[in-house]
């Protein structure tokens, strides 16, 4: 790269090609998945009991609460919030160490939504084509209608999404209507015209420009995959050469010598077992022997970033796999095996890079037979005895000089080599590093839903009153005062009952009430005042620090929650 070379690049119009395929058939349904969930979800009610929010998902910023169907969050309890989101982080590293940017290509929001954009630019503008010549013409009547009534839906699509992220953190049903009405907050509006904004502006105009220049995981996400990692690939020792071609030619016989010659590097090519037949190589008009690939431009036609997979790893690759759909359409149908482009490793390569004019050696024959087979001379002794010793040749590039010791010599493919077979998928999945983010991920989770389960219904907290430490009564007697916080998370109304344990003779008495037993309301949290007396002449009384335990009990279902605090004495 030049030293002057700018690091922004202006934004050229992409216009991908619509593609049918699994791999686009999965986007659509993890599409309408995952915008049916964050449309839907506010509206979605779950009966808690009177006085309580009937919002299955609801954020309640003002009561500080967060609901999600049965389980309710506190603000003391984050814990389960940060849990979540590490689980988040690790989720991301484990699917991209073992599938590559596959966050990236399926369920990221600027993905899902600039799908949804695009379906309508398709819908409204017509396909690739359609739309290039749309967008090199003139401004005219017929050009505004349609850029108008696409910026349109689009504004509708991200009103609403803006406006479903606010039914988060209200009552959908009354914030809606209270929007209608023009009654809502002010912030619920500002909220709806930024999110609305950007939602129209990322997904329709800036598109790939988020990936490449605002997102950071491009440039994270290669620290988490290795050479081992399933990602969108080119294998191109199975393309190359390219150029279009076929099995018949004005030389014919000549073509089909070298199509029998090399039919055997075909299996190696196509990732087959030697004893699977294949559909034999194409050969140039000059009797060459091609790839697979044909150069037809499929690939980079329907890639939402507007690259060439072709060229091997880029930061900009989103692992959408439609290029994946698209060239297995194109092998369909000039009868090659799919899988030119396919999710694959680095390293799920064949020992050997067949090269254009390969000579196979045929199954049980002898290495000096090569050059009478195929017309090529036959490997030296010394190739052939690195050969026998487990090595590999591989095919050198064109143009390029043979690496010695075979320099002069046509590259060939081995006996071991005509019987490799890509790795199964599950070896590249079921790796060491997958492994370590999966048993981290689990242990987290696990950690979270027993945390959950064993969580009590009741809880206090207890704040001594340290200012002053003591009083003492009229008769001698010395009380401490506490500051009791009664927790509820029942969804209705309890009496706790307040005791204490400790060395002494101690006894509790409850500032506004009568007795030890106080009310509690529903789903919420109680400040009671409490005072702990010591008689004159209890030890408790004379030491200065005595150990005390409060207890708290539920007086309808019997659960208990204890607190351990200290009685202030007065020294003698």
């Amino acid at each position: 790269m030049s030293d002057n070379a700018p690091l922004f690049a202006a934004q050229e119009p992409i216009f991908p090609r619509r593609v049918s395929g699994f791999f686009r058939r999965l986007k659509w349904w993890i599409m309408a998945i995952t915008l049916g969930t964050y449309y839907l979800v506010p509206w979605i009610r779950w009966d808690r009991g009177p006085n309580l929010p009937d919002q299955a998902v609801l954020v309640d910023l003002a009561s500080r609460r967060f609901y999600f169907f049965w389980i309710e969050i506190w603000p003391h309890e984050f814990y389960f919030v940060a849990g979540l989101l590490i689980m988040a982080g690790l989720g991301l590293f484990l699917f991209t160490s073992a599938l590559g940017r596959v966050w990236c290509g399926y369920a990221c929001p600027q993905t899902v939504w600039t799908d949804l954009f695009l379906l309508v630019e398709r819908w409204i503008e017509g396909d690739r084509n359609a739309r290039l010549r749309l967008w090199k013409a003139p401004w005219s009547g017929h050009k505004w209608r349609l850029r108008v009534t696409k910026w349109a839906v689009w504004l509708l699509i991200a009103g609403a999404t803006g406006g479903a992220w606010v039914f988060y953190f209200a009552d959908a049903p009354t914030l809606a209507s209270a929007l209608l009405t023009l009654q809502a907050s002010m912030v619920a509006y500002i909220t709806i015209g930024i999110l609305t904004a950007t939602t129209f502006i990322f997904g329709g105009f800036m598109r790939e420009q988020v990936c490449i220049y605002m997102c950071p995981w491009p440039r994270i996400q290669g620290a988490m995959m290795d050479e081992g990692t399933l990602t969108v690939g080119y294998r191109d020792w199975r393309g190359e050469p390219r150029g279009r071609g076929g099995a018949r030619g004005r030389d014919g016989a000549k073509r089909t010598a070298v199509a029998e010659a090399v039919g055997g590097a075909q299996k190696v090519r196509h990732g087959l077992g030697a004893s699977k037949d294949v559909a034999a190589p194409r050969i140039s008009r000059t009797g060459e022997e091609l790839g697979d690939c044909i150069d037809c431009m499929a690939c980079v036609n329907v890639c939402p970033m507007g690259i060439d997979i072709r060229e091997g790893q880029q930061m900009e690759c989103i692992t959408c796999a439609l290029c994946i759909d698209a060239c297995d359409e194109v092998m369909a149908r000039i009868g090659r095996p799919r899988g030119l482009i396919d999710y694959l490793a680095l390293d799920d390569r064949p020992p050997v890079l067949p090269g254009g004019h390969a000579p196979v050696r045929p199954m049980g024959t002898d290495a000096a037979d090569d050059g009478a087979q195929t017309g090529v001379p036959a490997p030296s002794a010394a190739a052939r005895a690195d050969l026998d010793a487990g090595g590999t040749v591989s095919a050198p590039v064109a143009g390029a000089a043979a690496p010695a010791p075979y320099a002069g010599e046509a590259p060939f493919i081995t006996p071991h080599s005509r019987d490799w077979t890509p790795q199964p998928l599950w070896k590249h999945v079921l790796r060491p590093r997958t492994l370590i983010y999966t048993a981290a991920w689990a242990s987290i989770g696990f950690a979270l839903l027993f945390a959950l389960f064993i969580r009590p219904e009741i809880e206090l907290t207890v704040a001594p009153v340290r200012n002053p430490t003591f009083v003492t009564l009229s008769d001698g007697s010395i009380r401490n005062t506490y500051d009791i916080r009664l927790r509820n998370k029942h969804g209705e109304v309890r009496d706790f009952e307040l005791s204490l344990t400790a060395d002494g003779a101690l006894s509790i008495d409850l500032e506004g009430a009568e007795g030890t037993t106080v009310d509690v309301p529903a789903d919420a949290t109680m400040l009671q005042r409490v005072y702990v007396v010591a008689d004159p002449g209890d030890p408790a009384a004379t030491r200065q620090r005595s150990p005390l335990r409060l207890w708290v009990e539920d007086t309808a279902s019997g659960e208990r929650a204890y607190r351990d605090t200290i009685f202030n004495g007065k020294e003698s």
